[in-house]
C-alpha cells in the first residue's frame, strides 16, 4: 500500500505492509532518486538475502 503525503511542505511517499502498518517506510524526492540511481544493487541486495534466509 502507497499513500502520498507531505512533511514540511515537501511531498513524501508512505509504503505500509497493511493499512495498520504501524512502522511505514517513508521518504521524500532526495532518497526517491537515490534508490532508483541505486536499483539494481537494491535488487542484488535483496535476491543475495533472500536466498540465505531460505525465503
Amino acid at each position: 500500500m502507497v499513500e502520498r503525503s507531505e512533511f514540511k511542505g515537501k511531498p513524501v511517499l508512505i509504503i505500509k505492509r497493511a493499512e495498520d502498518d504501524k512502522y511505514p517506510f517513508a521518504f521524500g524526492l532526495s532518497k526517491a532518486r537515490l534508490i532508483l540511481e541505486n536499483l539494481e544493487e537494491i535488487k542484488r541486495f535483496v535476491e543475495e538475502n533472500t536466498k540465505e534466509e531460505g525465503a
